[in-house]
């Protein structure tokens, strides 16, 4: 695991000859060995600026209200969820924050919607709470995908593999955005807290645009350090799910967050799950083997790992883990 995060420009990929393609194919592999990096990117701010503001309009309101938002069923893949239910897989201690989850609508009578009924779920979106948030909010996750599929075609070239391998199993993903409040904790001047205890994402890569108060943290070879990367560009983080098909090459990025005691207010940060197709079977890609690096992880399907990670962090509704049993 390295313990330096690097700051690289998705465009400069995209325009660049082959030899400054090279050069930040290579720059991105080795900030992932902390499973993170930080790139350029060309989604407006002012538009994330009415993203950012509808949402804090949300989460401004009362229990009550925001629970007409709660998707029932969806294990936290659509609609709201309350505190102190989401939870870190190392930890029996619900995190303290809500969200509001989204994703792309698939049509009736997809294949993947009639072989995984529980995968793909109607959108619940606080129209008439907020108006407008509808459309915002699924513009955000069109423009996200498209950002993170462009910066997928660098890993894939990191990893010997055609620029375009994830093209081909990503667009019908479940990927899922979600907004993340987290409340203020009127914290002692010698307090610090945890809002979100150390965990590693379960997709391919994971983006955060923009968040609105520092917290985020990651977990290097030297410790834990401070997310920052320069102004007006998002952060990236790699999943379990590219380390079972990288074959350990990548690792999951693990993180954490926090409020430390020079921190007063809340914080809200949307991340976006870039996930393949559940039926993609994840595999150790043959490039990612060798007698130094033998086969680490036997195939499993997308889904199925993914709903093994929903059981740890206490999101499957009909049999949680912490709280319910």
């Amino acid at each position: 695991m390295g313990s330096k995060v690097f700051d690289v420009d998705l465009l400069a990929f995209e325009r660049g000859d082959s030899s400054k393609r090279k050069s930040i194919v290579e720059g991105v592999m080795t900030s992932l060995e902390t499973g993170f990096v930080y790139s350029a990117h060309d989604i407006s701010q002012n538009f994330l600026d009415d993203v950012y503001g509808k949402l804090e309009e949300f989460f401004a309101l009362a229990p009550e209200l925001k629970n007409s938002a709660v998707a029932e069923g969806a294990n936290g893949q659509r609609g709201y969820t309350g505190l102190l239910v989401e939870t870190a897989a190392i930890s029996d201690i619900p995190d303290w924050k809500e969200m509001l989850n989204w994703g792309q609508s698939t049509p009736v009578g997809h294949p993947l919607r009639k072989k995984y009924p529980h995968r793909f779920h109607e959108n619940v979106f606080p129209e008439e709470l907020v108006p407008g948030i509808t459309k915002t909010l699924e513009k955000f996750h069109q423009e996200v995908l498209d950002i993170q599929l462009r910066f997928l075609r660098i890993i894939a070239l990191g990893l010997g593999c055609d620029e375009n391998f994830f093209d081909r199993c990503v667009p019908d993903g479940a990927t899922l955005s979600r907004a993340i409040h987290y409340p203020e904790m009127n914290l002692a001047p010698s307090e610090s807290h945890i809002w979100a205890e150390e965990h590693g994402d379960i997709n391919l890569i994971t983006a955060l645009p923009r968040s609105t108060a520092r917290g985020l943290q990651i977990k290097t070879e030297d410790g834990w350090i401070d997310a920052s990367p320069p102004e007006d560009h998002l952060i990236i983080n790699t999943g379990i799910m590219l380390e079972h098909l990288s074959n350990g090459v990548v690792p999951t990025g693990i993180h954490r967050v926090i409020a430390d005691p020079d921190q007063r207010g809340d914080r809200l940060s949307i991340v976006q799950f870039c996930h393949p197709a559940p039926w993609t079977i994840l595999s150790p890609l043959s490039s990612c083997i060798s007698e130094e690096r033998p086969q680490k992880f036997a195939p499993i399907a997308a889904a199925d790992r993914l709903d093994q990670v929903l059981w740890e962090i206490n999101l499957l509704e009909e049999s949680r883990r912490v709280g319910d049993n």
